[in-house]
């Protein structure tokens, strides 16, 4: 049997069941062990013990990568990656929808350790296992398509053609952060090695338990050994070793970090694709569903506890429907059910730190100190967890306030009242980042003229994420200070390749001949060149 089978057991409740310690907080050391080995570090290397926001308590020990471990990592992906990229996409799609089979049936052991590590709610959690099935069967089913060779016709029609072609970089460095501890290190190495590279993954060291678990599920998929590797360590040198070793680099975390990434990538002319911050605007129009709207609102807001790149941090409400909008929402989320419990039925867990919960409640404090109103929440919740913070609302918030142009990236919604669509789209624009807004609107036609005129590179419509985070085929990223690139959809492969024209030249050649002169041969071109417009040649 597989590490991955002899680790779970379909007759428990939770497949986690069997390797938890005594605590319901641990994780045992039998599978800390296994994906242990899965790091790439030396016999002597040094080791890090992470932490559990459910508890506050340790929760596993993993070995740290080294600089010269993550040379020896790009080295061995390298001489990898050219037997991975002569597989045929068909061999590579084989072990994409085996690791979607693989995913769902050890759902259970990996929403464990997505709530250990990252201290959200399950439902949430379950947000992560269902993103990476869907992108592993997407991109399995789609990718020959995405990366098929593209021919065309060259200048002077038949007699010349072209082909390109998609060839992979060779090794991708992807560096993801704690906040999506499965679903981003994994939804990015999917395409990644489905345009035939291979990859040297660094997750972050606090949350490691989940990315290297769907790297143990990817070589019982099928993967080849040394396709794939992981490193274990600090960003400010083991990321960036990997930033500065890889032949191309997709990074997600803060705008700050990106823009370092971006000017070491460029540095080595090598490319790059970066998901930062977002200060995400959702607007309920004057003819909203205010049920709908209000559901939608507060999930949109507190998911993963805020921790979402694309969660609302501004709610921009109508004022025609603000205050009804208001007394149906602000209760709404002081009912909200806040727990750090291995089961569904939250509504919202913990915040993944102190350094996490001292930010959010730094910016709270900020806010009420300058004459903000607390609607609802605003203090922490140590009697459910030593990271939880209640789901707060703030009416009131200014620009001197730390809240209204920075990111929390915690579960505090300030609260606007615009007179209309155009105030609505000048607030929402109001703001260095550009990732994603939610719109809620009756009139679908009139959401659409409304998002097209906000700078975000992507919008839902009676949504709040969802809708355009699995939106699979289509393309999902930032504009502005929010990052370069995009996931998913076609670009979401793309990315990860290098574009090769190859044409061949027939009968004639591009010069004089037959006798003619330069001067003769310009004046036919020319003639060419009209006949061709003139019958609407490209």
């Amino acid at each position: 049997m597989s590490a991955a089978a002899d680790l779970t057991t379909d007759s428990a409740p939770r497949a986690l069941d069997a390797t938890l310690d005594p605590s319901p907080y641990a994780v045992s050391p039998a599978l800390v062990a296994a994906l242990s080995r899965i790091v790439v570090a030396g016999p002597r290397a040094e080791r890090h013990t992470s932490v559990t926001p459910m508890s506050g308590k340790p929760l596993a020990e993993l070995p740290q990568s080294s600089v010269e471990d993550v040379a020896r990592a790009v080295d061995q992906a390298r001489a990898a990656q050219r037997a991975w990229a002569r597989r045929p996409i068909a061999h590579r799609a084989h072990v994409m929808l085996r690791l979607h089979d693989l995913v769902l049936a050890h759902r259970n052991t990996l929403l464990d350790l997505i709530q250990l590590e990252s201290g959200k709610a399950r439902a949430h959690a379950f947000e992560e296992v269902a993103d990476v099935a869907i992108t592993a069967r997407y991109y399995a089913r789609t990718a020959a398509a995405h990366l098929a060779p593209r021919h065309t016709l060259g200048a002077l029609l038949v007699l010349s053609r072209t082909e390109t072609e998609r060839l992979p970089h060779g090794v991708v460095g992807i560096v993801s952060p704690w906040n999506f501890p499965l679903s981003l290190p994994i939804t990015d190495t999917i395409p990644a090695l489905m345009a035939g590279n291979a990859v040297v993954l660094r997750p972050d060291r606090e949350t490691s338990l989940s990315a290297l678990y769907g790297a143990m599920l990817l070589r019982e998929a099928g993967l080849p050994d040394g396709v794939l590797q992981v490193v274990v360590g600090a960003g400010s040198t083991i990321g960036q070793a990997v930033v500065d070793l890889a032949d191309y680099v997709s990074y997600t975390g803060s705008t700050e970090t990106g823009r370092r990434v971006g000017q070491a990538a460029a540095a080595r002319l090598v490319g790059c694709s970066l998901e930062l911050g977002g200060k995400n605007a959702l607007y309920v129009r004057g003819d909203a569903d205010l049920d709908v709207a209000v559901e939608g609102v507060r999930r949109a807001s507190f998911a993963s506890g805020g921790q979402l790149c694309m969660h609302g941090e501004r709610l921009l409400l109508h004022e025609s429907i603000a205050d009804d909008f208001l007394a149906r929402f602000v209760p709404s989320v002081a009912a909200m059910r806040v727990g750090t419990a291995l089961e569904f039925g939250y509504e919202m867990g913990s915040l993944l730190s102190q350094a996490q919960l001292d930010r959010v409640d730094g910016h709270v404090r900020d806010a009420v100190a300058r004459g903000a109103r607390v609607l609802t929440g605003g203090r922490a919740l140590p009697e459910i967890g030593p990271f939880c913070y209640a789901p707060t609302v703030l009416e009131g918030v200014t620009p001197d306030m730390a809240c209204r142009d920075d990111e929390t990236f915690g579960p505090v919604l300030a609260v606007y009242r615009v007179s209309s669509d155009e105030a609505a789209i000048a607030l929402a624009n109001d703001t260095a980042y550009g990732l994603h807004a939610g719109i809620w609107s009756r009139d679908v036609r009139a959401a659409r003229a409304v998002a097209r005129l906000i700078r975000t590179g992507t919008v839902s419509i009676n949504e709040g994420y969802a809708a355009s985070w699995s939106s699979l085929d289509a393309p999902m990223g930032g504009m502005k200070a929010s990052g370069v690139g995009r996931r998913h959809g076609p670009e979401g492969i793309t990315k990860y390749t290098e574009a090769q024209s190859v044409t061949a030249q027939y009968l004639i050649r591009f010069g004089p001949q037959f006798g003619l002169s330069d001067e003769q041969f310009a004046g036919l071109f020319t003639y060419g060149l009209k006949a061709l417009k003139a019958v609407g040649a490209t």
